[in-house]
């Protein structure tokens, strides 16, 4: 079943999604503000970069990271995440997102993530993403939807 899925495909469909070389890194900085700080714990000087932001600019940063190597319609959509906060990063702190594209098979695409603040590493872990051509997402989408 795979493989006729695979036969299925166009060359140029089954090429683009090899195109991506295990190593290929990114990086993003983001400063911490109050849009994207914690405010739950009552205090201003207790606000820092939240988990779900922190995890939404690592996917952010490998999204852009194999953007650019990918063929025109094409993007990458996050399916798995494995990441651990292990220290804050307080407001008015620049926050440093990498990415390392460590495996490619068909269509998912790995990579290990960190971040740093400017003192310490505040977060690490897996990603992975999935190749798409947006207008068949779409399509899918939509039927989903209207079913």
């Amino acid at each position: 079943m795979i493989f006729a899925v695979l036969a299925s495909r166009s060359r140029a469909e089954r090429e683009d999604m090899a195109n991506i070389p295990i190593g290929t890194t990114g990086e993003e900085k983001l400063l911490v503000t109050s849009e994207v700080a914690i405010n739950f714990l009552g205090t201003e000087g207790a606000r820092v970069l939240s988990t779900p932001h922190m995890i939404g600019f690592m996917e952010r940063t490998c999204r852009n990271t194999v953007l650019p190597l990918l063929d025109t319609g094409h993007d990458t959509v996050g399916t798995h995440v494995n990441v651990a906060h292990l220290a804050a990063a307080p407001m008015g702190m620049t926050v440093t997102f990498r990415a390392e594209v460590t495996g490619v098979r068909e269509r998912r695409v790995e990579f290990r993530v960190e971040a740093w603040d400017e003192k310490e590493k505040i977060g690490e872990g897996t990603h992975e993403r999935a190749i798409i051509n947006v207008a068949k997402f779409a399509t899918r989408l939509a039927a989903k939807k209207n079913s």
